[in-house]
């Protein structure tokens, strides 16, 4: 009953300071900003939601008032105001519902999403700091968004809760715009979060986002490409590929990649060799979105590089051809319609097509898959087109090659049958004797 009695209390106080006919709007603002400040937990019993819903109400109108000003905000409002948002958002995240969630639920496209109660104010909020951001010069907010402002800012993508981190993208990308000078002080502190959910936790609900504001700050690169950007797509965005949950942000990740790809074409090397080093063995689900990353590379690559790729890229490719997962079988053998990989895959044709014609045939001989099957039909004679001789070359040398390790098969079981016999012959001339020991 106290904790009610204070809670009344404070609002009964605060309500006074909301004039119904202010003399000044700064005035208004400050008192409505005053009445905020108070933060509800949504899970203490003592509070009223009869005050919760007072808040709301204050905080809608507070944001009405900005919006119909025609001014910037005031400076002597913005300090109150960054503190209000400040109290209201930087607060003690919930400790995750579910640690193992990000492995359960791999096919979703957001597998952790937690509504949050306190979001009826927190939306409001987000829409106020936005506004802040956008009507206000930036050295003014400069004095009351520090480094710190920003950390504890960024720090909030951990939330569970959908609605937030699209909020927070929003205004953190419109920070990273207006904030010129602490540009790289904020990519070096979303590096450092990317970082440790790849090699320490890989926990962690925002990278989706996180990897979308990159998106647009890779866009807005300049080329020649700087060293430290480089040097972010190989230490961090490729290891992206490797940890458990990458289904959940593959897409913004890819986008991310192509576009490094797009500025400098030979960078496509250096992706498609860190691409296939964390190849998964056993998540299909992987190597299909990896396939058709694998595929999209391929059409910004340099022309120069077909040679030295071609052959670790059909390599894989014929791998996932054979693959008893129907799926990753059929999204392989798509790849052949796409025009760029077949002239890739022209241009090293006495390395590369053995390779292909031995998944192909293997595919036709012993794949369980039916449609597998008719789609490598189809692959077959686009493949025998390229270079018919060769491809008839290949299919003896397989044939060859099928012989000899049939031939050496049949040998070893020989040798292991002659082994077997003089053994239990051995054990026949000479049975074991043992040895009584008396007591």
């Amino acid at each position: 009953m106290s904790n009610q009695k204070t809670l009344l209390e404070f609002f009964e106080k605060e309500k006074p300071l909301v004039p119904s006919s202010p003399t000044s709007g700064n005035e208004e603002i400050l008192s409505t900003v005053s009445y905020c400040t108070f933060v509800f937990t949504f899970t203490d019993p003592s509070e009223s939601p009869a005050q919760r819903d007072s808040k709301r109400l204050q905080l809608s109108r507070l944001i009405a008032m900005l919006k119909s000003s025609k001014k910037p905000v005031h400076e002597k409002v913005v300090g109150p105001l960054v503190s209000m948002i400040k109290a209201n958002l930087f607060r003690p995240l919930p400790p995750p519902t579910n640690p193992s969630a990000i492995s359960e639920f791999l096919d979703e496209e957001d597998p952790i999403s937690i509504f949050s109660p306190l979001w009826s104010h927190l939306q409001i909020v987000y829409e106020i700091l936005l506004r802040l951001v956008n009507s206000t010069d930036f050295k003014i907010l400069r004095n009351y968004m520090d480094h710190s402002f920003l950390l504890n800012l960024l720090s909030l993508f951990q939330s569970e809760d959908p609605r937030e981190r699209e909020s927070l993208k929003n205004v953190y990308h419109k920070i990273y715009s207006k904030f010129v000078c602490d540009r790289s002080a904020m990519r070096k502190s979303m590096t450092d979060v990317l970082l440790n959910y790849v090699f320490e936790t890989e926990k962690h609900s925002g990278i989706a986002d996180l990897l979308e504001i990159w998106g647009t700050i890779v866009n807005g690169f300049t080329v020649p490409l700087k060293e430290e950007h480089k040097l972010f797509l190989m230490r961090v965005l490729i290891p992206l590929h490797k940890t458990k949950g990458m289904q959940v942000y593959h897409r913004q990740l890819a986008y991310c990649i192509s576009q490094f790809v797009q500025k400098e074409p030979m960078l496509g090397g250096v992706v498609v060799r860190g691409i296939l080093r964390y190849w998964p063995v056993t998540n299909c689900q992987k190597e299909i979105l990896l396939i058709g990353e694998l595929e999209d590379l391929v059409e910004n690559l340099d022309p120069d590089q077909y040679r030295k790729l071609a052959l670790p890229i059909c390599t894989q490719i014929t791998k996932c051809i054979n693959s008893w997962n129907s799926q990753v079988a059929e999204r392989a053998l798509y790849v052949w319609n796409n025009e760029q990989f077949y002239k890739m895959a022209t241009t090293g044709t006495v390395e590369v097509l053995p390779v292909i014609v031995e998944g192909v045939e293997k595919n036709l001989k012993l794949h369980w898959s039916k449609s597998v099957r008719q789609l490598t039909e189809s692959v077959k004679v686009v493949v025998e087109d390229i270079d018919p001789d060769l491809y008839a070359k290949a299919q003896m040398d397989m044939k060859v090659k099928e012989s000899e390790a049939h031939q050496k098969d049949i040998k070893r079981k020989k040798t292991w049958e002659r082994i077997e016999l003089a053994a239990s012959k051995n054990q026949f001339v000479n049975p074991q004797r043992f040895i009584c020991v008396s007591n």
